[in-house]
């Protein structure tokens, strides 16, 4: 199974859209919505997570799990009951996000100190929605150190996950290499739900060697796949996995990541402030140069463009007229959307 992570601020909504059309992605996870004090009126789950809308799936029919983050298990518990009533693919739950702004408001990775809290977030949840709706959660290896990981890991799955996403470093680590892959296969060892690799997967190679260290089945991929559509379509050949379509994955080339930007491009000049547009395709540019040096000509193009109709023009030879944009029947739901300057994998 591969798996799709977020990033807030560049892999939301749209750009889940644009790369589950490439192929090869199981299941994403939304971006996570914040949970503090309150219980949160619908609008804002299906805002952050707009394919609530169409049956929880992109348009591409790859489901989203939708992810809360907070510190509460009351106010947790509460605000996925109502998620529920959303009928989403499941609840996601964030331990995982070593952001600075986050951690100081007692949420993600800084939870790691503190794993009977880990537990009863996870167990107010589980109790607090559908039997049928899996619950799972996404952990790094512990905040500053790894000591508390295995008590972590525990408690998620004596809560009642049905799954664990473990990024291969602890907060602390930031996302500077190398991921420790094998320390994930301790924590697969220690638990009997399945476990996710993730962290540090940029080519097919790292995929096949992070399976491998870990011991795992299943991957999640982010930055990677940012910079590599067709990464996940590599992967499944390179494991022998079938697309159903009797047609083996190659090198997606870049005449074939160009009308995915366009795509993309045109669902931002729908959803995002005029003043971010420009840079949202910038910071996906900035990604696909770790893979294509075509891309390093073309963001060398745009990196002084701000207005979105010059760099619409530039790159496409037209406008991308934000009210009717290419499959603008379609985009009719996703309207709107969550502005942030932010970029955390969370």
């Amino acid at each position: 199974m591969i798996l799709l992570a977020p990033m807030e601020g560049l892999l939301d909504h749209m750009l889940r859209d644009t790369l589950t059309r490439v192929g090869g992605v199981d299941r994403c996870v939304s971006e996570f919505i914040r949970i503090t004090d309150r219980l949160l009126p619908r609008r804002v789950f299906t805002r952050i997570v707009p394919e609530l809308l169409h049956g929880g799936r992109t348009r591409a029919g790859v489901p989203v799990r939708a992810q809360l983050l907070g510190s509460d298990p009351q106010c947790l518990a509460e605000n996925a009951a109502r998620l529920a009533e959303l009928d989403p693919e499941g609840i996601d739950l964030n331990f995982g996000c070593p952001a600075k702004t986050v951690n100081r408001h007692r949420g993600g990775a800084v939870l790691l100190d503190e794993p009977e809290l880990v537990g009863e977030i996870v167990a107010a949840v589980r109790r607090a929605v559908p039997a049928h709706l899996p619950v799972s959660a996404k952990m790094r290896l512990g905040n500053e150190d790894r000591g508390r990981m295995l008590d972590c890991a525990r408690a998620i799955e004596a809560a009642g996950a049905s799954e664990l996403v473990v990024h291969g470093r602890t907060k602390r680590d930031g996302y500077k290499p190398p991921a420790y892959w094998d320390q994930i296969g301790v924590l697969r060892e220690a638990v009997g739900i399945n476990v996710v690799a993730n962290g540090e997967v940029w080519t097919v190679e790292d995929a096949l060697r992070c399976l491998e260290e870990s011991g795992c089945t299943s991957l999640m991929l982010g930055r990677g796949m940012v910079a590599d559509p067709g990464l996940a379509l590599a992967v499944r050949a390179a494991l022998g996995r079938s697309q159903g379509n009797g047609q083996d994955a190659t090198a997606l080339p870049w005449s074939d990541v160009i009308p995915l930007m366009e795509g993309f491009f045109a669902q931002v000049r729908r959803n995002v402030a005029t003043r971010h547009q420009a840079g949202r395709l910038k910071q996906w540019l900035h990604y696909l140069r770790r893979h294509y040096p075509e891309a390093e000509e073309t963001h060398q193009r745009v990196r002084t463009i701000n207005a979105p109709d010059v760099m619409a023009m530039t790159l496409f030879g037209r406008t991308l007229d934000p009210v009717a944009p290419p499959d603008a029947d379609l985009d009719a739901d996703f309207d709107e959307q969550q502005d942030s300057d932010s970029l955390i994998a969370a």
